[in-house]
């Protein structure tokens, strides 16, 4: 049972980049959006994982660092004011009537409206958790993250990376010189990371500014309490190693799930939605899906290409938002930012 109902034009699941763009794609079309995502705030992986991780692929910006691009998205969609609801979950979607859904969070919060957009990226993500006796203590303390919101956090700290894709390159890099120590352990000399940021972490592990704990796995964890002060690491032939320690960086990439979103009776590839790709519609007329969890032939898995398809779902919906309404296709260099005013 739902404890509280509101009334919107489009729900939209997941406040990634992409979702955020579909928020300013809607208003700009003048509907108002009802923004839900289970993170504690707006960004997805962009603001949760790499936020300091640069992006080159963003028009009108040579480089911008992920986490600033939200901010910017966020910027351009505050005139549209979306209510947002963070830490939830859409946990069912149902038909509310004739052209209507309704969308129930896990909260309780029931969110009808005449269109939802799922722009939930790959779906629910969490980290994947090495196997290490006592890890629960360290997590809840911050001596184990799975995720720095900005590097000058970790200043002055010894830290131990775990990994060896591109994240934990990544954060090697964007540390060393702001933490006390910078340590990466990786089971195998060869890591899964661009080439150029592999042959800077390895100058760098030369000048002496970073160690290379290879090949050796996460063995165990000291300290009392949750205050971490060392990480055991052991290789495949026996050898130990006690590396002292502040904060615990694993990178063993995500486990990510489709969660309840794969029991709304849509038409699935692999873990993601089918659409039509002229209008992210999916089987079921009112839900569309972009981003990465959308799935078409020559689909692009960019960002840039979810915010096309963000502006292409928003014109499809606008019908069902205004059937009476006959829409203009109309460049914002004429329209302006139009103000939702509507009670």
């Amino acid at each position: 049972m739902a404890k509280e109902r509101v009334h919107t034009d489009v729900t939209i699941i997941g406040a990634g980049p992409v979702g955020l763009f579909a928020v300013f794609a809607m208003g700009m079309l003048g509907m108002r959006c009802h923004l839900v995502d289970a993170l504690e705030e707006a960004g997805g992986q962009c603001a949760a994982l790499y936020p300091d991780k640069p992006i080159y692929d963003i028009p009108g910006y040579p480089e911008i660092a992920a986490g600033a691009l939200i901010e910017r998205l966020r910027d351009q969609i505050a005139p549209f004011r979306p209510a947002c609801h963070f830490g939830q979950q859409i946990v069912a979607v149902a038909p509310a009537g004739e052209r209507r859904w309704r969308a129930t969070t896990s909260s309780g919060l029931a969110i009808e409206s005449a269109a939802i957009v799922i722009a939930a990226g790959c779906g629910a993500f969490g980290a994947n958790r090495p196997p290490l006796e006592g890890l629960a203590a360290f997590e809840g303390t911050g001596s184990v993250r799975y995720a720095v919101p900005q590097a000058r956090d970790l200043a002055g700290k010894r830290v131990v990376i775990a990994g060896g894709g591109d994240s934990a390159v990544d954060w090697a890099l964007a540390l060393a010189g702001t933490a006390a120590r910078v340590t990466v352990v990786h089971r195998r000399d060869k890591f899964r990371a661009a080439p150029e940021n592999v042959r800077r972490l390895r100058a760098l592990a030369a000048s002496g500014a970073v160690d290379l704990a290879i090949p050796y796995q996460l063995a165990a964890l000291e300290g009392e309490r949750g205050a971490l002060e060392a990480v055991h690491v052991a290789s495949l032939d026996g050898a130990a190693r006690r590396i002292a320690a502040d904060i615990l960086l694993p990178f063993f990439g995500l486990a990510t799930t489709l969660g309840p979103i794969a029991e709304w009776g849509l038409n699935l590839e692999r873990n993601r939605i089918q659409v039509d790709p002229a209008t992210a519609a999916t089987n079921r007329p009112g839900l569309h899906a972009i981003g990465d969890i959308a799935a078409y032939p020559g689909k692009l898995k960019l960002i840039l290409a979810g915010f096309s398809e963000a502006a292409m779902a928003a014109r499809a919906i606008h019908p069902r938002v205004f059937p009476d309404r006959e829409l203009h296709f109309e460049y914002s260099t004429l329209t302006g930012v139009p103000a939702l005013n509507r009670s």
